[in-house]
């Protein structure tokens, strides 16, 4: 467990850790969650936060476009990001989170095999997202994206700090 989870653990002895799995989105609005989604490579994860009314949501997607199989699409419509991010997005508004107030962070959409990766699903996870949000008008604030390592993501409920886990250092985003 790295330092900054650990103080953080220690200073809110009640916490829950909520894992959030490939193809997964959780929603929260209690102050003791941790949301937190592992192995992020070409995977783009997305955590949204209502500094207001304190409700927050995190997804992991492993692929850009639903259209690519449409059956898987409606029975894990968080594999894709098109879908899933909309889905978050009417959660969030469902539960009282406003767009001009949503927080928006971002971590994967890297290229695990390296540069020449010939389908370029990180970078192509990125860019959907980055389409679908803003088309929403959420803008991204921070993030971690690209290159070849893995990351864990982390979103803290009680103030909607994000934090990324990579090679050993947690930082925040």
């Amino acid at each position: 467990m790295s330092n900054l989870l650990l103080q953080r653990r220690q200073a809110q002895p009640s916490v829950r850790t909520v894992t959030v799995d490939i193809s997964d989105m959780k929603l929260s609005e209690s102050d003791d969650d941790i949301l937190v989604t592992y192995s992020l490579g070409s995977c783009v994860g997305l955590a949204l936060y209502d500094k207001v009314v304190k409700v927050g949501g995190l997804i992991h997607c492993m692929l850009p476009l639903s259209k690519i199989d449409s059956e898987k699409a409606a029975l894990k419509p968080y594999m894709f990001v098109d879908t899933g991010v909309s889905i978050l997005l009417t959660e969030l508004f469902k539960r009282g989170a406003q767009r001009q107030n949503l927080v928006a962070k971002v971590a994967g959409a890297g290229s695990p095999l390296g540069k020449e990766e010939t389908f370029r699903i990180g970078q192509r996870n990125y860019t959907i997202l980055r389409k679908l949000l803003w088309k929403n008008n959420v803008l991204i604030e921070s993030e971690d994206v690209g290159g070849s390592k893995a990351r864990t993501m982390y979103l803290y409920m009680n103030d909607g700090l994000v934090t990324v886990k990579s090679e050993g250092k947690e930082v925040p985003l």
